[in-house]
């Protein structure tokens, strides 16, 4: 819509207004557009045209209605040039791309949960000075990790920024939006504001990438150790809890909105056992890194008891001179330092074994603190944090408060995650196994009723492929129950997608009105054939007509003097057409016609069926849509034309002009003359001159 169309109705209709009156009833409109969006131009678009049809209709007799019709058209057309938020359009959450960005993302959390226990690693005791110190190129490697999944987050808040909630998109694009509420609630500014506004949207978001283990390793740890408050070092790192803590809940949330989203989170049982072992493993290494960190607090509580007992042995010096150390090399100069490195017993009691002091659950740590490798120092934790909560946690604890509570919550946990993961994984191999050994069950029971009846070892082989080749191609769900137990009309819609394109092959059904064509595909059923099967001999009464999905069947017919004509049937087309000429004939035969030709698969093929019952429904109880005049031609043409084309077949063959040496491609010519086509088959019976297709 162009909004200058508009313009000669605005100054025609505004010509005996008063500037006041007009400014007056522009205020009063503002309220219908305050909350609306550039984005919304559509909806805008509509509204106006709406507005501008009533005025139309009744400028005659209600000229105010018209003219405040106008001024509304006026202000929506100045809302539209005013600049809006910059947002973009409202994002679907259920699109495809935000699905694998929301999969992406927990990995991304599942990722940032494992590298932040890595900074409590940058701490360390120097073998050499007995001095605790910072590892700056470990930090500097953690605090990168850390910001690259920080960056992530931001990207991700903008999206949330743009993200509509479900049901509030499905009203939008379902035009149940409730009117102009509907359309504000689903605006991007609307939605940007519910995120900003949800208790787990913007806040929660923004605090879970708050800069605190940055913070605490690079500002106040190195301040603590210039003081010389060693033992306060290791106090101030657990407020990283205070940030982690919410960090594992935000992680959950987020595979709970995923969940109730789209039902599933990867769509695979393994990736569901994988997300279990990763919460147990990330576990192990968060319940790992702070056994490390009370182990170097513990070691640094002995060195600062052994430095009480020595003259001359100040606090500070239990910190390195440098608090963040790259590896570069200093010569001691500090004789209160030199004198401290010398000191053999503070050596022998805190650093060389755990023996000579109580270090109760963090005995192993002594060897781990002073240890320049850093991947020993890193994996060694893990190892036994998975011990720990794999085994329930066979500690020797001290008296020491703080390792008792560390004791109680590791004991607990590992008994609550052990718990969780077996069941877990025994639900996920329960729904994996499940299929295969109900399938494993009835094979047994054939095999013993195949045994019991004494069949041939032929019919026993091909009892066995059949249910093999089913099993390959529905891995043993049964589609036809799933369907049948949904609602009606969602079950009709279903069929009506998956079956409409091949029934409308059939040249009768192509000009069939919607309820006849749903009724039809209600009553098709899926059917598999095995490699080798002879669906139906030809002379066999046809029980069903059949729709090829997949797979290929081949189609054959014995001619005169034994020539075997032959074809094949590949998706998207049709056998055992003769039902319909049967169901059209009156006066009606119960008996059912013979088949023309025989039909042997030449692979596996899946297939729709419609039985015989179901065409002979159909055509009585929608007799009316044949009196339509193209259904009436296409039923006049197909049967009378295939016993013409039959009998000139049979001429031809006689005279021996034709001998058909190759298969005959059906698929090859269905675009040149599909009627022709359809019918040179031969499978439709001769008609008779008395008979009428239609009362």
């Amino acid at each position: 819509m162009q909004p200058c169309l508009y313009t000669p109705i605005y100054f025609s209709s505004f010509s005996h207004f008063t500037e006041h009156e007009i400014s007056q009833t522009s205020s009063r409109m503002q309220h219908y557009i305050s909350d609306e969006e550039s984005e919304s131009e559509v909806h805008e678009d509509h509204e106006v045209r709406e507005d501008d049809e009533k005025s139309d209709g009744s400028s005659t007799s209600h000229g105010g209605n018209f003219e405040n019709n106008c001024l509304y058209n006026m202000c929506l057309l100045q809302r539209r040039r005013r600049p809006g938020w910059s947002l973009g359009q409202v994002l679907d959450p259920r699109a495809k791309w935000v699905q694998e960005w929301n999969r992406i993302f927990l990995l991304v959390c599942a990722s940032g949960l494992i590298i932040d226990p890595l900074f409590f690693y940058a701490l360390s005791i120097s073998q050499s000075c007995m001095c605790l110190f910072v590892d700056g190129w470990l930090a500097i490697t953690v605090t990168v990790l850390r910001c690259m999944t920080d960056v992530l987050h931001v990207w991700n808040m903008w999206l949330q920024l743009k993200m509509a909630k479900r049901y509030s998109f499905t009203a939008m694009v379902g035009g149940d939006g409730g009117g102009a509420n509907g359309l504000r609630d689903t605006s991007p500014r609307s939605v940007a504001l519910k995120y900003l506004k949800s208790k787990k949207g913007f806040l929660f978001d923004l605090f879970v990438i708050l800069p605190i283990p940055q913070i605490i390793l690079w500002v106040v740890i190195p301040s603590l150790l210039e003081r010389g408050s060693v033992t306060v070092v290791m106090t101030v790192f657990l407020m990283f809890f205070f940030q982690y803590l919410p960090k594992i809940y935000h992680s959950v949330c987020l595979l709970r909105r995923m969940q109730n989203l789209s039902g599933y989170i990867f769509g695979t049982v393994w990736w569901g056992i994988a997300l279990n072992l990763i919460a147990y493993f990330v576990a192990a290494h968060a319940a790992g890194a702070c056994w490390y960190l009370l182990g170097i607090q513990r070691a640094e509580k002995c060195l600062k008891e052994q430095c009480r007992e020595s003259s001359g042995c100040g606090l500070r010096i239990l910190a390195c001179k440098d608090p963040i150390y790259y590896g570069a090399t200093n010569t001691l100069r500090d004789a209160a330092r030199l004198a401290w490195a010398e000191n053999r017993k503070a050596r022998s009691t805190c650093l060389d074994n755990a023996d000579h002091y109580d270090y109760g659950a963090y005995s192993w740590t002594v060897q781990l603190v002073t240890n320049d490798s850093r991947l020993e120092k890193i994996l060694f934790p893990i190892f036994w944090g998975l011990m720990t909560l794999s085994t329930f946690g066979n500690l020797e604890s001290s008296t020491e408060w703080l390792e008792v509570v560390f004791n109680i919550i590791v004991l607990t946990s590992g008994l609550l995650l052990v718990t969780m993961l077996i069941g877990n994984i025994k639900v996920f191999l329960h729904a994996t196994t499940s299929k295969k050994q109900a399938m494993q069950l009835k094979m047994r029971n054939i095999e013993w009723w195949m045994r019991k009846r004494q069949l041939p070892q032929g019919f026993r082989q091909r009892v066995r492929n059949y249910e093999r080749q089913r099993w390959a191609a529905m891995r043993g769900v049964d589609e036809c129950e799933m369907i049948r137990n949904l609602p009606e009309g969602l079950r009709r819609d279903i069929k009506y997608h998956l079956c409409l394109d091949l029934v409308r092959q059939v040249p009768l059904f192509q000009h069939m009105d919607d309820l006849v064509l749903e009724n039809i595909c209600d009553r098709v059923k899926s059917l598999i054939f095995p490699k080798g099967e002879t669906i139906t001999r030809e002379g066999d009464p046809v029980q069903r007509m059949l729709f090829v999905v997949r797979g290929h069947l081949q189609s054959s017919q014995v001619l005169r003097d034994g020539v075997k004509s032959c074809c094949m049937l590949g998706p998207g087309n049709f056998s055992g057409d003769e039902l319909l000429s049967w169901c059209l004939r009156r006066p009606f035969i119960e008996r059912l016609p013979p088949s023309s030709s025989t039909l042997v698969t030449l692979e596996t093929t899946e297939a729709f069926s419609l039985e015989a019952e179901d065409v002979k429904y159909v055509t009585q109880h929608f007799r009316y849509t044949f009196v339509n005049e193209k259904v009436k031609r296409s039923a006049r043409y197909y049967s009378p034309l295939a016993w013409r084309r039959y009998k000139h077949r049979l001429t031809l063959t006689s005279l021996s002009f034709i001998r058909p040496r190759r298969p005959l491609s059906r698929c090859s010519s269905l675009g040149e003359d599909r009627l022709r086509l359809y019918t040179a088959l031969l499978t439709s019976p001769k008609p008779n001159d008395q008979d009428d297709f239609f009362d």
